[in-house]
C-alpha cells in the first residue's frame, strides 16, 4: 500500500471574511515533488499553514504520514519554509546551523554546511548583513539539514534572481532523489514547476480543481484547434468535457477532456502544463479531476479515456 505523505479529508479553514479553504480532500503519495498552484488568495498558504501546524482546521482533518500536524512525530518529519524565511537576524550563520543541530535529532551538519558553502555565504556573517539570496540559502540549509521526510515550501524563492532559483531548485531535486523527500512547492513560476515536479495540486477559490500525477492529468486533456468557429464546430465538442474555449480571429481553440473519439477535422495536440493551469484558473465551470493516487475515495476517480 502506498504511503501517503499528506492526506486531507474535508479540510476547511474559515476566517471572518469567509472560507479560505473548503471541503479540500486529496492524498499526496510519499516521495513526490508536488507543485501547489493557484492564484493569490486561492488557499495555498492556508493549506501549507495547516500542514505546518501554524493554523487549526475549521473543518475536516489533515494528516502527515498518518499523524496530526501538531504531533511530535509530524514535527520531526516536517520542515516548513515560507517566503518570509524567518531567521534570527542577530545570529551568525554558524549559530543558525548550531541551533538546527541542537533541535533536530536527524540533523545533517555536512549537508547544511554544504548548501551554505555552495552560495559562498560566510559562516561568521550575521543574518542581518546577508543579501536576500544568501538568507534564502541559509533558510534552505536549515530546512534540508533537518533531513525532513516532508518539505513544505510557500514561495520561498519568489525574491531570487532566475539563476539562484535554478540552483536552489536543482538542490531540492537532488536532495529529494537521494533521500526520498516529499516536497510540496507553491510557486507562480510555471516553467520551473514543469521541469522539477511530477505531481500537481491546483487550488482555486479554496477548493481542489486538479490533483495527481502531472503526466496523467496532461494525458486526460487535449488541446483542439480549428480554423473556424461556426456552430457546427461547437456541436462537435458535445459529449466531451470542455474546460475552456476561446476564439482568436476566426480560429477556435478548446481544452477538453475527451469522453471518446475526437473529431478528426480538428488539429489535436497535447497541452503543456502552462496550457492546463491557465485554462483551469480562468474557469470555474470544469469539474474537478482527481487521479486515483490522489483520491481519498477508495474507489478512486478514474481518468477519462483519451483518444487522439
Amino acid at each position: 500500500m502506498t504511503e501517503h505523505a499528506l492526506e486531507a479529508v474535508g479540510l476547511g479553514r474559515r476566517y471572518h471574511r469567509g472560507w479560505a479553504l473548503q471541503d479540500c480532500s486529496f492524498r499526496l503519495p510519499a516521495g513526490r515533488m508536488c507543485a501547489l498552484v493557484g492564484p493569490n488568495g486561492a488557499g495555498k498558504t492556508t493549506l501549507l499553514s495547516l500542514a505546518a501546524d501554524l493554523l487549526e482546521p475549521s473543518a475536516g482533518t489533515i494528516r502527515l504520514f498518518g499523524h496530526a500536524p501538531g504531533s511530535l512525530t509530524a514535527h520531526q518529519y516536517t520542515a516548513f519554509l515560507s517566503q518570509d524565511k524567518a531567521l534570527y537576524k542577530n545570529f551568525r550563520v554558524d549559530e543558525i546551523l548550531r541551533m538546527g543541530r541542537e533541535l533536530n535529532p536527524s540533523w545533517d551538519q555536512a549537508r547544511a554546511e554544504g548548501i551554505v558553502a555552495e552560495g559562498n555565504v560566510p559562516m561568521n556573517a550575521r543574518i542581518s548583513t546577508l543579501s536576500g539570496g544568501q538568507r534564502t540559502r541559509v533558510a534552505f540549509a536549515l530546512a534540508l539539514g533537518k533531513r525532513p521526510r516532508l518539505l513544505l515550501l510557500d514561495e520561498p524563492m519568489a525574491d531570487l534572481d532566475p539563476l539562484v532559483r535554478r540552483q536552489m531548485t536543482d538542490t531540492l531535486m537532488i536532495d529529494a532523489a537521494r533521500h526520498g523527500t516529499t516536497v510540496v512547492m507553491s510557486s507562480h513560476m510555471v516553467a520551473e514547476l514543469e521541469g522539477a515536479c511530477d505531481y500537481l495540486v491546483l487550488i482555486n477559490n479554496g477548493t481542489i480543481q486538479l490533483a495527481g500525477e502531472i503526466d496523467a492529468i496532461s494525458d486526460a486533456h487535449r488541446l483542439l484547434s480549428a480554423p473556424d468557429a461556426d456552430q457546427g464546430r461547437q456541436a462537435e465538442l458535445a459529449g466531451h468535457v470542455v474546460v475552456e474555449q476561446s476564439t482568436t480571429g476566426n480560429r477556435l481553440t478548446a481544452l477538453v477532456r475527451p469522453q471518446g473519439p475526437l473529431p478528426s477535422s480538428w488539429e489535436i495536440s497535447a497541452p503543456t502544463l502552462e496550457d492546463l493551469l491557465l485554462a483551469h484558473l480562468r474557469t470555474t465551470d470544469a469539474p474537478a479531476l482527481i487521479t486515483p493516487s490522489a483520491s481519498v475515495d477508495a474507489a478512486g476517480t478514474h481518468l477519462s479515456e483519451v483518444t487522439a
